[in-house]
């Protein structure tokens, strides 16, 4: 739904700024590359500055400030302050007041700032055309006593321009020589990168809300996409994080691609972050066996009669019916862990693991099945 989209209200300063950068980034830096070339040097410093940026939205803004997932020291905030301010997306301060209102009222139409049931584009970077100052900023008050985050949110624009703009600008000047440089570090470094980072982290509001998986919770849109987990330092386990929001992790299992988490993990090893907050395995087992718990009794209940009645879909069908039964076992078991804090031993935790695999891969079995021609 788009007709309630107040175009009364546009904010023209905001619209202008990420309408000029995009169209500069897409059209300006490939004739630039076309006359002038690249090397090595510049694409070393887009992918430098585009790390940096984007690891002090994920890492600063997002879990450390929005979701005090951590704690760290001056040095962390300073550094993640600076460069957070370069993706211009606002101070520390607005970005968390913002994120918090949306895990509060996700998919709420009015509540949500960037609600997906507005439409993907709205979600994407439509709303922040609308997004009006000043604001009230009610539900941050915890920030707002800490002097550096207060620094940052006063002077966040000059401090994007110099180090986000100028520093890139100066350091294409003095690599290459002459208005060249200057121009090749504007536009790679500069805003190329700002573009890039901008639609990695909107996408999380979008893409991740539209195209994935929800093994944690299928109440919220948020969904887990590892394709966008690639490009967005982890951020793309979206289904995770709104079911556990505090866990300084969003790729929980070992496998998942999360260079937030690791980096987080690795300060606490340097003695620069403290108290990082972690979600139980019983807990996140819990979340996944509830949610195949219940697609399975819905598949079960929706099919009193196995299609077409063929044999194989029988076969599939009771042993569904058999690994639900053992679900609702686990269930008990692990609810009743998870409210006394009681940790299960490894053996069992891997057997539930096992039996929610199970019931995964019979489920789409049967969908499989349902498929088919008769």
């Amino acid at each position: 739904m788009t007709s309630n989209i107040p175009f009364d209200r546009v904010n023209w300063e905001t619209s202008a700024f990420l309408i000029a950068t995009f169209f500069t980034a897409i059209i300006g830096t490939p004739l630039y590359i076309a006359f002038f070339g690249i090397d090595f040097f510049m694409i070393a410093m887009f992918v430098l500055y585009f790390l940096a940026t984007g690891m002090s939205i994920t890492l600063g803004y997002h879990r450390l400030f929005a979701h005090k997932a951590f704690k760290a020291g001056k040095p962390v905030k300073l550094f993640t302050l600076i460069f957070g301010a370069c993706a211009f997306e606002d101070s520390a301060l607005d970005w968390s007041s913002d994120h918090r209102d949306h895990h509060k009222h996700v998919d709420h139409e009015h509540d949500d700032p960037y609600s997906i049931s507005k439409g993907f584009f709205f979600a994407h970077i439509g709303w922040i055309f609308f997004k009006l100052y000043p604001r009230p900023l009610a539900n941050v008050a915890d920030l707002k006593k800490d002097p550096l985050v207060m620094w940052q949110h006063k002077y966040h624009r000059q401090i994007g321009m110099f180090f986000g703009l100028v520093i890139p600008t100066l350091i294409g000047y003095f690599h290459t020589g002459g208005w060249v440089g200057a121009l090749g570090g504007f536009l790679i470094i500069g805003v190329a990168r700002l573009v890039a980072v901008h639609h990695c982290t909107f996408l999380i509001n979008s893409l991740c809300h539209t195209i994935g998986n929800r093994p944690y919770d299928t109440s919220t849109s948020a969904r887990d996409s590892w394709l966008m987990a690639i490009f967005t330092f982890g951020e793309g386990y979206h289904n995770y994080h709104h079911s556990f929001q505090h866990d300084y992790r969003n790729g929980v299992k070992p496998w998942q691609w999360d260079p937030t988490k690791w980096a987080i993990w690795t300060l606490s090893k340097l003695g620069l972050a403290t108290d990082l907050r972690t979600v139980s395995d019983e807990r996140i087992m819990l979340a996944e066996l509830r949610e195949v718990k219940e697609q399975a009794e819905a598949q079960i209940s929706g099919e009193s009669a196995p299609k077409l009645n063929s044999a194989t879909y029988q076969e599939a069908y009771d042993k569904l019916i058999e690994i639900s039964k053992s679900l609702s076992d686990g269930y008990g078991e692990l609810e009743k862990a998870t409210g006394e804090r009681i940790a299960l031993s490894r053996e069992k935790l891997a057997y539930w693991r096992d039996e929610i695999a199970k019931a995964n891969n019979q489920l789409l079995q049967l969908q499989q099945l349902q498929g088919s021609p008769a």
